[in-house]
């Protein structure tokens, strides 16, 4: 059956794919995002609201006639604290209200396992506390409350966790690691980077996407943390990438704490584009478990975490280029590495 789906943040990382799977799946789409919708490949085959999700005549606008909504619109970490509230969470309000408005019965929130700040356990599951870290974290946890409040009022919301989703279109903090690979030099890891750390393809979160799509309000109206069922370290999995590149670099380890001290203070100055939740966790376990998923889903990834940092890497070397002269705070250019790019002379 074809369905209009609206993709709020449809010009973004995660958006253009997902809009590309529907688009062949034989699915009708409405894009609504804040920055211009540039892929030209398939601009004429959607419609395309340039509008802000913080104005609900935007968000209007773009939900005329649709049947389901995907809201996948955020404001990432390096963002201001103020954007990132109130797109996260006053935005996540607006869409919802406007959805009820609306009539439309559906809309799949996605949300972050940022949700569970800096655990002390692993496997994560959906049933743990709540304890987002920084703006982005705490806004995320806002935003899923808001979501619970819109289940009471009859919508179905479906609540998804991915992990960080890897894949074409996407830079961002990985910039850093193909491009280090692709001109021959090593990488550095935090620690001994033999902690396992999940990652996600977003080709599985599309699939995920279309089941919590598709399948009946009762089994999909919940939270799902979706991530790679098979997953390595930072070490094993970065030097993968390296292997790929072919210049025979390694994975070097640097000292933790020195580290994160050093990052730290270069956060505070705004001289690097890491931020809190990235290197607090990255020389820790970082898995969730996906058995939730699997159970009520059907959900099987496709992509170990090794399948999806090359299939990336593939994809920057043929047309990373193109989106890589300038920097910024997307998924979909890359971060500056600011002084971390003076560390590329020493590897």
């Amino acid at each position: 059956m074809i369905k209009t789906f609206a993709v709020t943040g449809g010009a973004g990382f995660l958006g253009v794919n997902l809009i590309r799977y529907l688009l062949a799946k034989g699915q009708q789409v409405v894009s609504l995002d804040i920055a211009p919708f540039n892929y030209h490949d398939i601009q004429d085959e959607i419609r395309v609201v340039q509008g802000d999700i913080r104005r609900a005549a935007d968000v209007r606008l773009a939900f005329k006639d649709a049947d389901i909504v995907v809201h996948a619109a955020a404001a990432l970490p390096l963002y201001k604290s103020s954007d990132i509230y109130s797109t996260n969470v006053d935005g996540t309000r607006i869409v919802l209200d406007e959805a009820l408005r609306a009539g439309i019965p559906r809309v799949l929130h996605i949300s972050s396992t940022a949700v569970y700040g800096i655990p002390d356990h692993h496997p994560l599951i959906e049933d743990d506390p709540l304890t987002g870290v920084g703006p982005y974290g705490e806004s995320k946890v806002e935003a899923e409350i808001i979501c619970s409040a819109f289940r009471s009022k009859g919508l179905c919301i479906p609540v998804l966790r991915p992990k960080s989703i890897i894949g074409p279109e996407r830079l961002g903090v990985f910039a850093m690691l193909y491009e280090w690979a692709r001109d021959g030099h090593n990488f550095p890891i935090l620690g001994r980077g033999d902690n396992p750390y999940q990652y996600l393809d977003v080709e599985d979160l599309c699939d995920v996407i279309w089941l919590c799509a598709t399948l009946p309000d009762d089994v999909v109206n919940d939270t799902f943390n979706i991530g790679a069922k098979e997953f390595g370290t930072p070490r094993s999995d970065f030097q993968a990438v390296l292997d790929h590149a072919g210049h025979g670099k390694r994975v070097i380890s640097i000292p933790e704490r020195p580290a994160i001290l050093a990052l730290r203070i270069l956060e505070r100055c705004h001289l690097s584009p890491l931020y809190k939740w990235i290197y607090e966790t990255i020389g820790k376990e970082s898995f969730a478990s996906i058995e939730k998923a699997e159970r009520t889903l059907g959900f099987m990834p496709r992509y170990s975490n090794r399948d999806a940092l090359i299939r990336n890497y593939k994809w920057y070397l043929k047309d990373g280029d193109s989106h890589a002269s300038g920097s910024g705070v997307t998924h979909r250019v890359p971060w500056g590495q600011r002084m971390l790019r003076l560390m590329k002379i020493f590897f």
